[in-house]
């Protein structure tokens, strides 16, 4: 005869079993491949309505598919394995071809890339010239000119990168990279309008969130977080879907082209399912769509760490301060 002692190891077995049910039930996000976030599909408010940056407005509703993100920027170390299979060049290491300067003494046209040169006292904030200077031998591996090396910055994000550059690594491992919108969308981490990744306050409880100028720019960087330029990533804390670095270190490019005026055609839209940014008809549009702002961000100059906010720049050239992070479709 059967005892109620006979039933018990059963009945907690089916317990075990009816939990493990309800969770995978429960939780049916897809596994996210190795350094990656799963984005749920859902609907934001894009844009930002600020005086500094009337290029970022109207606000509009956008919705947007499921994707995972690279949860860090593409660091040194992840491009020294793609450059190391492939034997790739970036741009700012290839030979300038005299014909697309003329007029310029050909001993000028030297590989290298733009580099950041903190100026000694207070400039002309409208002259960038002030604190921008064109290296020679600067790039990936040398982010401020061959005397200098990626010793120590492994785990720093990758930089001197062109636009072409980061599609040829996307392209390598298999990603892509993400629209400007799905870009905003995982900066948010389901903040919809909140004026920071992390929320509305610039620093919570009087706390560094991001990795920003900070000090009197460009002349007197205080480096009050520790980081002077860039800073290994990861080093903040993540937004809410668990992303590093969407504000501030290095800017990061996107797919789209940029037009200034772009989000103007949405006025009436209900909701922009999945835009792509404009049609870049018979080539008139130059430059592509950066987000996420630098460690060169200051309310003082540029207010472009804002998940909101837009940058720029064309597809051909490089600094060190920009970079990037890949997405990648669901199956």
């Amino acid at each position: 005869m059967l005892t109620d002692n006979t039933f018990k190891p059963f009945l907690i077995i089916v317990a075990v079993l009816l939990a493990a049910l309800i969770t995978a039930c429960s939780d049916s996000r897809p596994k996210s491949p190795e350094g990656m976030v799963y984005i749920p599909g859902g609907e934001y408010t894009r844009g930002l309505e600020h005086p500094m940056m009337p290029e970022a407005a109207p606000l509009h509703k956008v919705r947007i598919s499921p994707f995972f993100i690279d949860a860090t920027e593409v660091t040194n170390s992840d491009f020294a394995k793609f450059v190391d299979a492939t034997g790739y060049k970036t741009v700012a290491e290839r030979p300038i071809n005299p014909e697309d300067y003329p007029g310029v003494d050909p001993a000028l046209l030297v590989p290298g890339s733009l580099v950041i040169v903190t100026p000694a006292h207070p400039v002309n904030l409208s002259n960038y010239s002030q604190w921008w200077r064109y290296v020679p031998g600067a790039s990936w591996k040398h982010p401020e000119g061959p005397e200098s090396n990626l010793e120590g910055r492994e785990n720093h994000p990758v930089v001197h990168i062109a636009w072409e550059d980061a599609t040829a690594y996307a392209e390598w491992t298999g990603k892509r990279l993400p629209t400007e919108a799905e870009w905003e969308y995982a900066a948010r981490g389901g903040l919809s309008q909140a004026e920071f990744a992390w929320g509305n306050n610039a620093r919570p409880d009087g706390k560094i969130m991001a990795n920003t100028f900070q000090g009197d720019f460009p002349h007197n960087n205080t480096g009050e977080d520790g980081h002077a330029f860039t800073a290994p990533v990861g080093s903040y804390e993540p937004n809410n879907y668990g992303l590093y670095d969407v504000s501030g270190n290095v800017w990061e490019w996107v797919s789209d082209w940029y037009s200034p005026g772009y989000y103007s055609q949405f006025r009436s839209t209900p909701v922009a399912d999945n835009p792509g940014g404009p049609k870049n008809l018979n080539g008139t549009l130059r430059e592509k769509v950066q987000k996420g702002g630098s460690f060169m961000c200051t309310d003082d100059y540029c207010a472009r760490f804002r998940p909101g906010a837009r940058g720029h720049g064309d597809p051909l050239t490089s600094s060190n301060h920009v970079g990037f992070r890949l997405v990648q479709d669901l199956n």
